[in-house]
């Protein structure tokens, strides 16, 4: 019986995620990168640790779905634009994660309206972006609490080349599968 509960793991580990994401943006504004830092991580190994769960004993939900990636975004995109805003990341970069969730999201909102299609699973490269990005935040705060010789020109462009990357992926996955989808409707 208490197998059944256990499903809701996951999903209680990407909405503890959500909570967390206010204090760390409250953090970087007050600027204590510190406590934001540990709290970042933190909800950054939760969500291996919900996707694991998820794989590991097949506790997939529908609702799993669609609060993990919500989890994502709000954590990585609520980070980056605080730390745009404190000047601490350029405008690009910012640009970059932005167009690329916004695209992902069209692509899949158009799918799953237009053709019914289920609710898409990240890519290889969408799992390797958000890692990246991740790891690109945890060293601009680093590069924050203890200024060193991380080249941050040189990490601004790795990121920025990964999400480009990742974008022309999806991209042509959508389109590929919409053409897919619709030919299987006609």
């Amino acid at each position: 019986m208490m197998k059944g509960y256990l499903i809701f793991i996951p999903n209680m580990l990407s909405l503890i995620r959500i909570g967390m994401v206010y204090p760390i943006l409250l953090w970087i504004a007050n600027e204590e990168f510190l406590n934001a830092l540990a709290l970042f991580i933190v909800a950054s190994l939760s969500d291996a640790l919900d996707g694991f769960l998820a794989r590991r004993y097949n506790w997939h939900t529908s609702l799993g779905k669609l609060l993990d990636p919500i989890a994502d975004k709000a954590l990585l995109i609520g980070t980056i634009i605080i730390l745009w805003i404190s000047g601490h990341i350029p405008l690009v970069v910012v640009i970059l994660f932005l167009l690329r969730d916004a695209l992902i999201l069209i692509g899949a909102a158009f799918q799953m309206t237009v053709y019914e299609a289920s609710t898409p699973s990240p890519n290889f490269l969408g799992k390797v972006t958000t890692i990246s990005q991740i790891i690109y935040l945890v060293l601009i705060f680093s590069q924050i609490i203890i200024p060193a010789v991380i080249l941050p020109e040189l990490i601004h462009y790795l990121i920025s080349a990964i999400t480009i990357l990742s974008l022309i992926v999806y991209a042509k996955e959508w389109i590929n599968s919409t053409i897919s989808l619709h030919n299987a409707k006609t």
